[in-house]
């Protein structure tokens, strides 16, 4: 019997309109405080980027980081578009997800 793997694609923000970065991970609760505590060195916390504002799932991992290295290379309208499409007031979704 196989075991369904989910892969997630998210974005996270500094702020409303702030800073975005976007990252790939098969356990986003988990990613997501480790970018919150500053567990995650580099540009995250360097720059304080830690309000989870957009994710997607996928259940093949080649289709996840696909779409990120699209979305990485999309322009800043087309990602804050996007974000506002699915959260237009920029809510932190972290605690909507890690509650169990």
């Amino acid at each position: 019997m196989s075991r369904e793997r989910s892969y997630w694609v998210y974005v996270l923000a500094s702020k409303i309109g702030g800073t975005l970065y976007i990252g790939v991970t098969n356990d986003l609760i988990r990613r997501v405080y480790e970018h919150k505590e500053g567990l995650a060195d580099g540009f995250t916390k360097k720059y304080a980027i830690h309000c989870l504002v957009y994710f997607e799932q996928h259940s093949d991992i080649e289709a996840a980081i696909r779409r990120e290295k699209r979305l990485k290379k999309w322009n800043r309208a087309w990602k804050i578009r996007l974000i506002e499409e699915a959260n237009p007031r920029w809510i932190d979704l972290y605690p909507e997800i890690a509650s169990p």
